[in-house]
């Protein structure tokens, strides 16, 4: 009977002790735990504490990029005495015209119809009114105006002047709008933006040298909207559709198109 008291002691004196350690041991780990977050979240581009002395410099980058994609447009019209009859005519040159561009290597997917019109013809005339009163004109339709413009992509662009030719000498009305992009159009922004950040970078520590401090970290970042893109473009051409021998196709200069970055940067110095 004593034997079992002095365990029974012995437990309740080392219970307290253990109960006690991993509270502790918890305590430790949560510690670590939040110093941990707290390191991370300085990892951020102007997180932690908000910087007092910054400077703030602004980097233009520019790209030239020759364009390996054209794009033009052009009208196919026809008036008639009746909508069938108008419609018709400008069907089957629209679907010759289309049948020679894909023959020419055009893809289906390149080629896009964005306006389709008709418009009636009205003509009005007089009618005898008794003295003094008033009389409305009398409205006739007379005909109607078709019309089909598409868009077309050219992935070849020494292909350009041969295709305006050739559309013009199967009966569209007129070819415009010949422009050149670049199909990786995003590669060539950012480097744009690349050059411009780096420039931006280059002022900063230039500016920071002449003011005998240091920089310490980027908090703040803008990069003033769009990037403004010049695109290379040819003059406008306009073919009228008069049975005449085809011209000779035109020669197209590509030439460059001109991508601009700017940015602003803004640094924390001490």
């Amino acid at each position: 009977m004593e034997q079992q008291s002095v365990r029974d002691i012995i437990t309740a004196t080392h219970w307290p002790r253990t109960f006690g350690s991993a509270a502790l041991a918890m305590l430790a780990l949560f510690l670590l735990l939040a110093s941990l977050g707290e390191l991370k979240g300085y990892r951020y581009i102007g997180s932690g504490v908000t910087a007092t002395n910054t400077i703030t410099v602004s980097g233009e980058g520019i790209v030239y990029a020759v364009p390996d994609t054209g794009e033009f447009s052009f009208s196919v019209m026809q008036t008639g005495k009746d909508v069938t009859t108008a419609q018709t005519q400008v069907n089957t040159k629209a679907n010759d015209i289309i049948d020679y561009l894909k023959q020419a290597g055009i893809d289906e997917k390149d080629i896009q119809t964005t306006d389709y019109s008709v418009n009636p013809h009205y003509e009005w005339s007089a009618t005898t009114c008794p003295a003094g009163g008033y009389c409305p004109g009398k409205q006739t339709i007379t005909g109607y105006d078709v019309s089909e413009t598409l868009t077309v992509k050219v992935r070849d662009t020494k292909k350009a002047g041969d295709l305006l030719s050739g559309v013009g000498s199967r009966g569209a009305t007129n070819v415009s709008g010949l422009n050149f992009t670049v199909a990786n159009q995003d590669l060539i922004e950012a480097q744009a933006r690349d050059k411009a950040i780096q420039a931006a970078k280059d002022k900063a520590n230039t500016l920071a040298r002449s003011l005998g401090v240091s920089i310490v970290r980027v908090v703040g970042f803008d990069e003033g909207g769009n990037n403004r893109i010049y695109y290379a473009k040819s003059a406008d051409v306009s073919l009228q559709a008069s049975g005449a021998a085809p011209a000779p196709a035109p020669e197209i200069a590509v030439g460059q198109n001109k991508v601009v970055s700017d940015v602003t940067v803004t640094y924390e110095i001490r």
